[in-house]
This record gives structure tokens, C-alpha cells and sequence, in this order.
């Protein structure tokens, strides 16, 4: 009798203990191109930001937006719609599931507004918002707000300011803004980033999105990766102490940050 062609159970066992191998393998690797690509990606969305800006501010005799008088038209998102056409720059690509369906934590967008819980919609909810949703925030203290406003002494109002790369504008961010104080500690853990209205609004932005580090336009329209400890040391608004408690200038401890920063570069 002529016999049979084929693979033996051990053949097929050992063919699949190897695929299972090569996958163990690659996949780690896989993982960190895709990573790559999205901070890629992100940092791509972030340059057309500076476009938008420019364009925007080069209308406005280098002014920005006046805050949250004007409701949602008053800030970055609504202030600016007659400048970009497409709502998908608002998004970074590690962080496309917005809070109204679900998702919580360093890789959630904000919104959909006009469709999630109430606690996720801004205090100025109804039609004008409707369909709202991003991952990125503006700095609140660079916003032309009217005389008066709250901490007005802070606030950068231009862009045609000195020490501009210095200056945050548009980032990686939890929410669609961020109001800073330079006494603002880091988050406890990965995705302590709860709105806290008005005091440690930091934590918003120091999300562990690429990383270790998040992607920042800054007001000299430059964009680069910046490190979560090296948000301390960037100028927020005008009289933010830069050599605060988590610099080095301030004498920050290695073993003063919060655990699951530690290992991240200075």
C-alpha cells in the first residue's frame, strides 16, 4: 500500500510552538512601532495646529481667543472652527475613545459633548457643542481674556511673547484645557486626572500617552516630545515660579515623585 502524505501530531505541535515563539517575539516589537506611529501621527496633527494658530492669530493682531466668555466660541476649539475643516486634528491617535462612550483614564478624549453624562459636558452644554470631542488642551492662562478676568496678571493674551518655546499652547491633555499653577502636584498613579476645577489642573496633562513623554506645540509653533517631569519647567503664565518643588532648581528628589513616574527621564 502506497503511505500516506501529511504532518504527524508532533509535527503540527512543534510548527505551532515555533509560530508561538515568533509571535511572543515579535509582538513587544510590534507593539512599540505602532506606539511610534501614533506619537508620529500625533506630533503630525500638532503642526497643523500651528498652521491653524498662525493663521488665526496673524487675523488677530497676534491676540488669541478670549476664554470662556464667549462659550465654546470663545476657546480654541469653537474659536478657530472657520479655520480647520476637519474635527479628526482635534484627536490624537492614542486617544480616539471618548469619555461619552466609556473610556476613562491617560487614553481617553474628552466629549462626545451633547451625548455623555453630564459630568463630562462643560458648564456651557447645549446645540452649539453638540458633537464635540477631542485629546488635545490649550493652556487657559494663554487666552485674551477681558480685563478683570480672573488672575489677569497670568495670562499671555499674544503670542508675540519673549521666551515663546517655552511657553505650552496646544498638547497631549485629558481634557480641553488646562489651568496650571506652578504649586500643582503630578498625578498619584497613571490616569489620576480627575477635572479638579481650578487647582491641580496639571494632572491633565501629565499623561503617560508615549511613554514617558506627550506631544506639545508651544508658542513659537514648534512641536516637540516632552517629558512628563519637564512640565514643572516649562512657563506656563507669566510669573510661574520655574524653579518650583518638582524642578531641580527647586531641589526635587528623585524619590518625590509619585511611583509610576520614577523611571521616566528628568
Amino acid at each position: 500500500m502506497r503511505r500516506q502524505e501529511g504532518f504527524t501530531l508532533i509535527e503540527l505541535l512543534v510548527v505551532i510552538a515555533i509560530i508561538a515563539l515568533l509571535l511572543a517575539i515579535l509582538m513587544p516589537a510590534l507593539q512599540r512601532v505602532r506606539k511610534q506611529a501614533g506619537a508620529a501621527a500625533c506630533k503630525a496633527n500638532l503642526h497643523e495646529w500651528a498652521l491653524v494658530f498662525v493663521m488665526y492669530t496673524d487675523d488677530n493682531d497676534g491676540l488669541l481667543m478670549d476664554g470662556y466668555g464667549g462659550g465654546i466660541d470663545g476657546t480654541w476649539i469653537g474659536g478657530m472652527r472657520a479655520y480647520y475643516l476637519e474635527p479628526k486634528i482635534r484627536v490624537c491617535p492614542e486617544a480616539t475613545k471618548p469619555m461619552s462612550e466609556g473610556a476613562r483614564g491617560s487614553f481617553a478624549a474628552w466629549g462626545v459633548f451633547g451625548r455623555g453624562l453630564a459630568g463630562d459636558e462643560p458648564a456651557w452644554s447645549g446645540p452649539k457643542i453638540e458633537g464635540d470631542y477631542g485629546s488635545y488642551g490649550m493652556n487657559e492662562l494663554a487666552y485674551d481674556t477681558p480685563a478683570g478676568a480672573a488672575r489677569s496678571d497670568h495670562r499671555w493674551r499674544t503670542v508675540n511673547v519673549k521666551g515663546a518655546a517655552e511657553i505650552p499652547l496646544l498638547f497631549d491633555c485629558m481634557w480641553y484645557d488646562v489651568y496650571p499653577y506652578d504649586t500643582d502636584r503630578p498625578p498619584d498613579y497613571p490616569g489620576d486626572v480627575a477635572k479638579t476645577g481650578g487647582a491641580g489642573e496639571m494632572k491633565r496633562a501629565c499623561i503617560n500617552r508615549h511613554v514617558g513623554f506627550a506631544n506639545y506645540l508651544f508658542m513659537d509653533w514648534s512641536v516637540r516630545k516632552t517629558g512628563l517631569k519637564e512640565l514643572w519647567a516649562l512657563n506656563w503664565y507669566r510669573g510661574f515660579n520655574m524653579a518650583n518643588a518638582w524642578t531641580k532648581a527647586g531641589g526635587v528628589l528623585p524619590e518625590d515623585w509619585p511611583q509610576w513616574m520614577r523611571t521616566f527621564k528628568d
